[in-house]
């Protein structure tokens, strides 16, 4: 779910396809299986499992907004053009987000509470995100004077400087900084709070999300250096040991017994557990990297790839097939095994649908964006 790079690389597309391939079986499980299903084991690891998608759609977004910027940078293209560009898209993706929102609120209509068309969703920090990171790479470039690859140091260092400090400033503003004198929905894109009193941890506010978008925007950008760009085994390799040792730091640093902020929580604010996601997110990477170069992932057709190049689009429509009322499985009324059919329904029909949209749709004369000339044959 992020704007489309000027060339697709294969691992990027293999690894968003793997946050929607979890995403499909997070939100199917979520959805039918019943109470006593989700008591299970099963239920907690899959939910587990639940827990990386939006930082990879996040981190991903950010890796594809360094590849755009770069490249642009490269061709000598404005910096203040360049920044429009990157803005200008994560303004489409919020406005999609605003649109997906309204339509699930005219969906349930009228047993859907009005809030819910503030409810800040993963596409709606999506494209917040893309804002964000397009102001910073325009702050980071400079004057008119500054060479292409001080301009990606400088926005490296950047990303990271504002990555940490979403981190560092998560916990106390889920907590003792609470802003509570804005309102609830511009609270909500800070922590969360939605309509509850506290903020929700089902929600995806710029603290803590945003930070994994710069944290792919500093390793896209470390990735599109001139070195990296020649020894890329090598440097995925490096990304990833050192995805390895940052896990490591983080795990030290919690087991200390000092903690700097007045409420502690691991699993919702802590940056440890921030560094570690981030961590796991740079493994993730080379592994996606490794089996593209040297697996089966680009020895013929690729599901995974394919669902990577339309992730927008299947997000989409699957959860109006999961959640929504024309959910192919009665909600919370299935087995493990009931809900594991639905799942791979599921999806096959978005791997279906994606095949539709990238390799049949743009063959036909008449539809917008068709690749074939008019008048010409189909093969």
């Amino acid at each position: 779910m992020t704007a489309s790079a000027p060339s697709r690389l294969a691992y990027i597309d293999w690894m968003r396809g793997l946050a929607c391939l979890l995403m499909f079986q997070t939100h199917a499980y979520d959805a039918w299986l019943t109470p006593e299903a989700r008591k299970t084991q099963f239920f907690m690891y899959s939910q587990g499992l639940g827990t990386f998608p939006g930082p990879l759609f996040l981190f991903l977004a950010g890796i594809s907004s360094a590849l755009v910027v770069d490249r642009l940078r490269q061709k000598g293209v404005a910096a203040n053009d360049i920044a429009r560009a990157t803005m200008s898209r994560g303004l489409e993706i919020w406005g999609l987000g605003m649109a997906f929102r309204l339509q699930e609120y005219l969906i349930a209509f009228p047993w859907a509470p009005w809030s819910n068309l503030f409810r800040v969703d993963i596409l709606n920090i999506l494209g917040l995100a893309m804002i964000l990171m397009g102001a910073v790479a325009r702050l980071a470039a400079g004057g008119k004077g500054s060479s292409a690859a001080r301009a990606r140091w400088l926005t490296l260092a950047a990303a990271i400087t504002v990555a940490l400090a979403i981190a560092l400033l998560t916990p106390p503003l889920w907590t003792t900084w609470r802003l509570r004198f804005l309102p609830w929905p511009l609270e909500s894109y800070i922590n969360g709070v939605d309509v509850f009193d506290q903020p929700h941890p089902g929600l995806f506010p710029i603290f803590p999300w945003v930070g994994f978008a710069f944290a792919g925007l500093a390793m896209g950008l470390a990735l599109f250096s001139d070195w990296a760009r020649r020894h890329e085994g090598a440097a995925l390799a490096l990304l990833g040991v050192g995805g390895a040792a940052l896990f490591q730091s983080a795990r030290w640093l919690e087991a200390q017994p000092i903690q700097l902020y007045a409420v502690h929580n691991f699993w919702l604010t802590s940056p440890n557990f921030f560094l570690m996601r981030v961590g796991l997110l740079l493994g993730i990477l080379w592994g996606s990297y490794a089996w593209c170069r040297w697996g089966l992932a680009t020895k013929g057709f690729s599901p995974v790839i394919q669902l990577g190049q339309t992730s927008l689009l299947v997000y989409w429509v699957h959860i109006e097939l999961v959640y929504g009322r024309v959910s192919i499985l009665p909600q919370h009324t299935q087995s493990i095994r009931g809900a594991s059919l639905g799942l791979a329904t599921i999806t096959l029909a978005m791997l279906v649908l994606s095949v539709i949209k990238t390799r049949i749709l743009p063959r036909l004369s008449w539809w917008p964006g068709s690749k074939r000339p008019i008048g010409s044959k189909a093969s």
